[in-house]
């Protein structure tokens, strides 16, 4: 039924709008949004978000500021700058699966120069196969709606012997029935369909990925053998939540300015680990390749996936920039599920709407190209596809369209969008005519819009997160305007759907992010009995002098007498960690002044308390409240489950170091097991580099300090160089260098094992009382360990070796308050410097001990 509209202005407010639907915008004023984040778009309706949405101000202001900041250096070298750009770039990529609800363990990031790049590389590396006298060979399927990059892989399978099978979409279920075979076997076979038609926005159902790897819909229940599922999600997570958890799709493209506007020419491939195993290679670049020969035909891959399919130098710097575009869209929207609903909202108006409006003689004004009607946002994305009609009901050439849109700063998108499939689908385009209209000069991309009459493509808006209610009133309004006879009317029945559709669906699984359970993972053990050793003097006796904990990681140490054992190591030790704006570890390398940060902990307040100069003093629970945010962070190669632990302490820190950064501490669940020697597999670390304990001998350092005092080593105290050393045991007494040769030590009743050793590197060339760096120790311990300085010294195989890991050989064993006595029980490994004790067992307690005895070796 349709009816005059005098005034359609009326139709179009916003308070109308808002009645109807409750999702709009993210809990402040749109407007202002636009003004402070986006403020290059005033005056200007842009709905071409398809093509590319466009991002905010405060992403490249942050992206600017962080470049401004740091030295990034290539990642394929291995000096500061260089290891900063490959931390950076290694948070990035978990920062990705993290946005897909997804990990390292199940899923790789290859960084490549889009989704169009990303689709190359399978179509090159997928294990294609000819067809064999005994069984078919590979088959490279895709629905006809799919885009021309996806459709270009078949040239490539062709190559290597594949067949092709288009499949119209209502196939796929309609030819499903239960396989007479179960799946799998050596031929791979491909099926490629997109999350969303980027013609329609028609969402498909995620459930196929599933349906084909299980061989229970068409083509995969027709074909014998392994299939696999790449999904097209380029359109479809620029608005949308994905979660490869519930699709657990092979292969994965996307374009990253779909999601933040920039940076353009970044894509990725996210490949399932189990099918990045498949892929096969020939084209080899640098960084890819672990060994090869020039002059032979010798190649043996890198093992990493990323390295081995990341030809060349990556663009690292596009690469940091996506960090500033992952803050920026959360911190704008607050979810991609928000993102949805907005969108959506806002596509379903304009779809209403535009679909009622009349011509005078009661005559549609427009055809729209869609599969629904806009009730379900799981089912329609937010773009909307369509040809203008006249009175009579013939279509309005989408190029006179565009032009009179850009004299109304309307921006909007026009042709057949790359997806020739989908074009012919729903404008009724066949075979022949697309060469017909070829033969008449008609090629994609021109502004050739009629061929006899017919139309050769079609007009699309899209919406963005940062779309709003004016832009949809102003395309509305230049409709109505420019191509409508009136007097307008209105379709009253079809009015009514605005009415109709649920304003309140649920939030994705993957977008319920639950509060972690923060609750501490061990508790106090320290029953029972007390080895005690009085003070004496005893010959041959060492003495436990110090006892350092470093509850911030590359911060300054915390000297106690006494201190519980948990089932890392001594208790809050290196149990939080300063990390940059990316999310990346800072340590005194990249940031000295960490050392003048004071740290202290009070168990009997239950705080963590710290100082620094020039700074009021911050206090914070030692453990955190439940809401506090999770993440993941690296700690020498190891991902470690973190907690951020707010605004107020990342505020703090902050402002000391001049730059912006945030205080995380290792999550109590998170598990991370000691990788090197005999506490291999079963040792549980803190947020340490390699292992829970590290001692000291004075006597060593002492002899290091006067054996070589022309190298420089003469300017530095004992004391000095034992802070250097940041060591949490400080033992006297022994023999310089004796504890070179010990493989066990024994504290009370408790037997440790030497495991292995551990690298020293020029962080012990920062000086702790200051925080400047200097050439020394570092220098004249290389130059000792050459053997140029005369001193009796076992030789290592590597340079500046001086930690030894430890082990604990009867864990079961109640560990005492340490002033007991230490027995050494047996000789073996070698130099100087520092020993690392290991210890996973339950709560102890540690205190200085008075005295160390040495027994003789059994």
């Amino acid at each position: 039924m349709a009816s005059h509209c005098p005034d359609y202005k009326e139709i179009y407010r916003f308070d109308h709008f808002t009645e109807l639907w409750e999702h709009y915008g993210y809990g402040g004023d749109m407007q202002e949004l636009r003004l402070q984040e986006f403020g290059r778009v005033k005056g200007i309706t842009y709905l071409d978000h398809a093509g590319t949405t466009l991002f905010p101000e405060s992403q490249i202001k942050g992206f600017y500021q962080d470049i401004a900041r740091n030295i990034y250096g290539n990642p394929h070298s291995l000096n500061p700058s260089s290891k900063l750009t490959h931390d950076t770039v290694e948070r990035v990529r978990y920062r990705i699966l993290e946005h897909f609800n997804t990990s390292p363990e199940e899923y790789t990031v290859i960084f490549t120069a889009g989704s169009t790049a990303a689709l190359r590389l399978v179509a090159d590396s997928f294990p294609w196969s000819p067809p064999a006298a005994e069984e078919p060979g590979s088959s490279f399927c895709y629905l006809t709606d799919n885009h021309t990059s996806v459709v270009g892989i078949r040239g490539a399978a062709a190559k290597l012997g594949a067949t092709t099978l288009p499949v119209l979409p209502q196939h796929v279920e309609t030819r499903a029935r239960d396989a007479p075979w179960a799946t799998g076997g050596d031929v791979c076979h491909l099926f490629c369909y997109p999350a969303q038609s980027n013609f329609s926005g028609r969402k498909y159902p995620l459930s196929y990925v599933k349906g084909i790897q299980g061989g229970r819909l068409y083509p995969a229940c027709d074909r014998q053998g392994q299939w696999m599922v790449l999904l097209d999600a380029a359109s479809f997570v620029s608005c949308s939540s994905l979660d490869l958890q519930e699709c657990p799709a092979d292969f994965i493209p996307i374009s990253f300015y779909k999601i933040f506007g920039f940076p353009t020419g970044l894509g990725a491939l996210l490949v399932r680990n189990r099918a990045a195993v498949l892929l096969r290679k020939g084209y080899f670049g640098g960084g890819t390749a672990a060994a090869y020969l020039a002059e032979e035909d010798y190649f043996v891959p890198a093992s990493n996936v990323s390295s081995r399919f990341e030809d060349g130098t990556i663009s690292f710097l596009d690469i940091i920039s996506l960090h500033h575009g992952f803050d920026s869209l959360y911190r704008i929207t607050g979810s991609m599920f928000k993102i949805q609903m907005h969108t959506f909202g806002l596509a379903r108006y304009t779809y209403i709407h535009l679909s009622s409006l009349l011509h005078c003689n009661k005559q549609p004004v427009a055809q729209i190209y869609c599969e629904n009607d806009f009730q379900d946002p799981s089912r329609q994305g937010a773009i909307i596809n369509f040809n203008l009609l006249n009175s009579h009901g013939s279509v309005v050439g989408y190029s006179l369209v565009d032009r009179l849109a850009s004299l109304f700063n309307i921006h909007v998108r026009t042709g057949c969008f790359c997806n020739t499939g989908a074009c012919q689908i729903f404008l009724g385009i066949s075979d022949q005519n697309i060469k017909h209209n070829l033969e008449a000069g008609h090629v994609c991309g021109d502004n050739i819009d009629l061929v006899d009459g017919r139309p050769t493509g079609s007009v699309r808006v899209s919406f963005g997160y940062m779309t709003t209610f004016e832009d949809c009133q102003n395309f509305l309004s230049f409709v109505v305007n420019c191509f409508v006879d009136k007097p307008l009317r209105m379709h009253e029945e079809r009015l009514t759907h605005l009415k109709t559709a649920d304003s309140s669906p649920r939030s994705p699984t993957s977008e319920r992010h639950n509060a972690p359970d923060l609750t501490p993972s061990f508790t106090s053990n320290l029953n029972g009995e007390e080895g005690v050793i009085k003070n004496g003097q005893i010959k041959d006796s060492q003495t436990l002098t110090n006892i350092f904990i470093y509850p911030i990681k590359s911060c300054a140490a915390f000297e106690v007498s006494e201190w519980p054992l948990g089932n890392r190591g001594l208790q809050y030790d290196r149990t939080w960690m300063v990390v940059n704006e990316n999310g990346v570890c800072l340590s005194q390398k990249r940031e000295p002044r960490l050392c003048l940060i004071q740290p202290s902990i009070s168990l009997a307040s239950n705080m963590l308390h710290i100082q620094a100069p020039g700074m009021m003093s911050i206090s914070m629970p030692l453990e955190d409240p439940l809401e506090m945010k999770t993440s993941q962070s690296k700690v020498c190669g190891d991902r470690v489950q973190t907690v951020d632990c707010g605004d107020e302490v990342a505020s703090w820190f902050s402002g000391f170091l001049g730059k912006p950064c945030h205080l995380i501490r290792q999550s109590p669940e998170s598990t991370r097991d000691m990788k090197k020697g005999l506490g291999q597999g079963m040792t549980s670390l803190s947020l340490v580099n390699e292992a829970q304990y590290l001692l000291i001998n004075r006597a060593s350092v002492a002899l290091l300090c006067t054996s070589v005092p022309d190298s420089g080593l003469g300017t530095f105290d004992a004391l000095q160089l034992i802070k250097r050393f940041r060591a949490n045991l400080v033992i006297s007494g022994a023999c310089p260098f004796e504890e070179d040769d010990w493989s066990n030590l024994k504290i009370g009743e408790m037997l440790f094992q030497v495991a292995c050793r551990c690298a020293r590197c020029h962080m012990i060339c920062i000086d702790p009382e200051t925080g400047s760096r200097t050439q020394e120790p570092l220098k004249s311990l290389t130059d000792f360990k050459k053997g140029k300085v005369s001193v009796n010294f076992y030789e290592c195989t590597t340079l500046i070796e001086m930690t030894f890991f430890v082990c604990c050989l009867n864990a079961h064993i109640f560990f005492p308050k340490l002033n007991a006595i230490f027995s050494i029980i047996h000789a073996g490994l070698s130099v100087m410097e520092n020993i690392y004790l290991i210890l996973d067992s339950s709560h102890y307690c540690i205190k200085t001990v008075t005295e160390l005895r040495r027994t003789s070796t059994q």
